[in-house]
């Protein structure tokens, strides 16, 4: 009898404790401002901790079965504890969620006006990622990255060919197939493609198209180079705790 009652104790504990760490201020504020009615209600989008909306005038679309929390921004689901307080959004593009995902603490998100950036089911960025979109961005289904991955689609400034004087495009898509992972520290470049089943070292530097070296690989390096062929994160044995572990 007291060990039944220490865990429903515990649990309790434990819930409440989740529950603090939302805000719900912000949680509110969003979910009403930017979804339908019938989909607000329900509260699929969470903030978590501090996070300053610089803008969230652009478009917001959740896709597939409606759950409370399915995406969380800041979501505590690392090993590390503390946020700095440091999370910001700028969405003025659109930004589409195929189902559950997650960001980590202190994130920084930037959409710009003619942006599109697509999440696809149970895809996350680990704490302190910085996800730029001005062109495209598209993240495959169970894209797990891991902290400070920065993807930035654009140079941000142009560059011209000394000799010819043609101006260099200054913008690229960006297509991460499914079921990739990373280490921390990755950025991911204007231009790059991966296959499916993609494992991505940490402190790598991508900037082109993968897919010429086909699925289940692994690439490492400034810039980035094929290091095994035949290699995969085991997603069959994971895949179900992942889901209940990450899933609220």
């Amino acid at each position: 009898m007291i060990r039944s009652s220490y865990r429903k104790c515990r649990t309790f504990y434990h819930k409440l404790k989740f529950y603090n760490s939302v805000n719900w201020t912000k949680t509110l504020y969003f979910n009403f401002k930017k979804l339908p009615f019938e989909t607000a209600k329900k509260l699929p989008v969470f903030f978590y901790n501090k996070v300053k909306f610089t803008s969230i005038q652009g478009e917001i679309k959740v896709e597939g079965k409606i759950t409370r929390g399915m995406i969380g921004f800041g979501q505590p689901y690392e090993i590390n504890t503390r946020h700095k307080g440091i999370a910001e959004i700028n969405i003025m593009g659109k930004m589409v969620f195929k189902g559950h995902a997650q960001f980590g603490k202190d994130y920084f998100v930037f959409i710009g006006e003619n942006g599109y950036c697509e999440f696809g089911n149970m895809s996350s960025m680990g704490s302190n990622a910085k996800l730029i979109c001005i062109e495209k961005v598209v993240l495959g289904n169970y894209v797990r990255l891991g902290a400070e991955t920065q993807i930035i689609d654009t140079n941000f400034h142009d560059m011209i060919d000394t000799n010819t004087g043609e101006k260099q495009k200054k913008t690229g898509p960006v297509f991460i197939g499914n079921f990739n992972y990373s280490g921390s520290r990755i950025s991911i470049m204007k231009n790059t493609v991966t296959p499916d089943y993609c494992t991505i070292a940490t402190n790598c530097f991508c900037n082109k198209d993968y897919t010429s070296w086909g699925n289940n690989i692994l690439i490492g390096g400034i810039p980035a180079q094929l290091i095994r062929k035949n290699i995969s994160r085991d997603w069959e044995g994971e895949k179900e705790a992942l889901d209940a572990y990450l899933a609220i």
